[in-house]
């Protein structure tokens, strides 16, 4: 077995450039540790240096001392996970073949999950809120979470996958990176000393994929055409472009006058609809949650193979991502909802969506169309990726409606070992442009943080 990376945070210089004592340090990870927690639970703009310092017996004076801004707070949080990740690539780069390189970091990882859960090892933040960081500290992270990204892509280079294009392999990395990401916010529902085998199942549907290539022959009829906005309901105009400000900025780092400004209309306009802030965040949910609700129900009702018709539901529902009509808000968006019962209804709504989930690879399973999986790890991994399916356009050059099911699609069901779906596909060839969309016309204030957001991505493409 291989030695156990180092994953203690690697030192830092003070404010003044000295040598840190190691009081110093101590309370700086004692203060990294409440924040990233705070982070997790509320959110990065939900939680003030306030309420961060007093968890662990400071006053916002005190925490300034070590952290002028929430902004370098947020940022050496996002830094030193950024750093972890990257400490268990490095190591996991040395074992030979992607399948061994792949187990050997999800090893280390499901021990990380069990320290930090024992407090053996300080609290990680989720990278769900990067989008949120503004300013100098955002380029830092940005660039820091490219070379992490480089580095969890390069874990998926063997002779196994040497058929695969720089485009397949962003793809195929920004799944590999999220599911990981993603199994941290699932792991409370789980024993600590079971983390392990539940990363090794996560593992197996990763590299391998779902389905066994057996098909009982019959034809499916699916009719996935997603549901249109309900007369009289929040107009779907102020939904999709709310959810892709929110999955863009954190929904925190988004206002009223934005959302208005991108549909041309007054801020009466939407209180004419809502009367809070949080009222549309709520509705956001509800709308997205109807999307898959009303995708699973017509998978479980369609004729042909579980493997089949997960396939139409996944292809539907990633291409929905793609589409005008899209995206879905996603699912870390739940720490910005503030109220007990509201935030209990949408996990509560996320729970019932993944036991559906969990229904359809049973069947699947019961058909032989589908492999023996763990149903709750496998249910949970391809809700995450359809919810990750988000982000591609920042990884992946070209994905679109015509490129979306070899691109990812076909990883996320067949695993990233699995040959090259482009060529049959075209999807190497394609050059269209996504649809036009009217939050592209972006203000002048939000713009300089989403080019170098862009910059970044796009680095990491090469």
């Amino acid at each position: 077995m291989a030695a156990r990376p180092d994953l203690r945070p690697r030192p830092v210089a003070s404010r003044a450039g000295e040598a840190p004592t190691a009081r110093h340090l101590e309370k700086r990870e004692l203060l990294l540790d409440a924040a990233a927690r705070c982070f997790n639970e509320r959110g990065v703009r939900g939680a003030g240096l306030a309420d961060i310092g007093a968890s662990v017996g400071l006053g916002t004076t005190s925490v300034t001392y070590y952290f002028r801004r929430k902004e370098d707070l947020t940022a050496a949080c996002m830094l030193r996970a950024i750093d972890a990740f990257s400490q268990l690539a490095e190591e996991a780069a040395s074992a030979s073949g992607v399948e061994a390189r792949i187990a050997r970091f999800a090893g280390n990882f499901g021990r990380l999950l069990t320290d930090i859960e024992s407090g053996a090892h300080p609290q990680l933040i989720s990278f769900n809120d990067v989008r949120a960081l503004t300013g100098p500290a955002a380029d830092t992270v940005f660039a820091a979470y490219t070379q992490m990204f480089r580095r969890m892509r390069e874990l998926l280079r063997g002779p196994a996958t040497a058929g695969l294009s720089t485009t397949e392999f962003n793809a195929r990395a920004h799944l590999t990176l999220s599911a990981f990401n993603a199994f941290r916010s699932w792991a409370n529902r789980y024993e600590p000393d079971d983390y392990p085998s539940r990363v090794e199942h996560l593992v197996d549907v990763l590299l391998h994929g779902v389905g066994t290539g057996r098909s009982n022959g019959r034809a499916v009829d699916l009719d996935m055409g997603l549901p249109e906005q309900p007369a009289g309901d929040t107009p779907s105009e102020f939904l999709r472009v709310a959810a892709h400000l929110i999955n863009e900025q954190g929904f925190r780092g988004v206002s009223i006058e934005q959302i208005a400004a991108r549909l041309n209309l007054t801020k009466g306009s939407f209180y004419h609809h809502l009367d809070t802030k949080h009222d549309l965040i709520v509705a956001c949910f509800k709308h997205s949650f109807e999307v898959l609700r009303y995708a699973l129900r017509q998978a479980a009702s369609a004729q042909g193979s579980g493997a089949e018709r997960l396939q139409a539901m996944a292809s539907a529902l990633m291409r929905h991502q793609m589409s005008e009509a899209g995206p879905l808000l996603r699912w870390s968006a739940v720490s910005a909802v503030t109220d007990p019962v509201e935030r209990d209804a949408v996990a509560r709504a996320i729970r019932r969506l993944q036991e559906r989930m969990g229904g359809l690879l049973i069947e699947g399973m019961q058909d032989g169309s589908i492999r023996v999986l763990d149903q709750s790890v496998t249910a949970q991994y391809l809700l995450q990726a359809i919810n990750a399916a988000v982000e591609l356009p920042r990884w992946v050059r070209h994905v679109d409606l015509s490129t979306v099911d070899a691109l990812y699609v076909h990883p996320v069901l067949q695993g990233v070992l699995s040959p090259s779906a482009a060529s049959e596909l075209g999807a190497d060839s394609v050059r269209a442009r996504r649809p036009a969309d009217p939050v592209e016309r972006l203000d002048r204030s939000d713009r300089v943080p989403r080019r170098m957001a862009a910059r970044n991505a796009a680095d990491a493409r090469t």
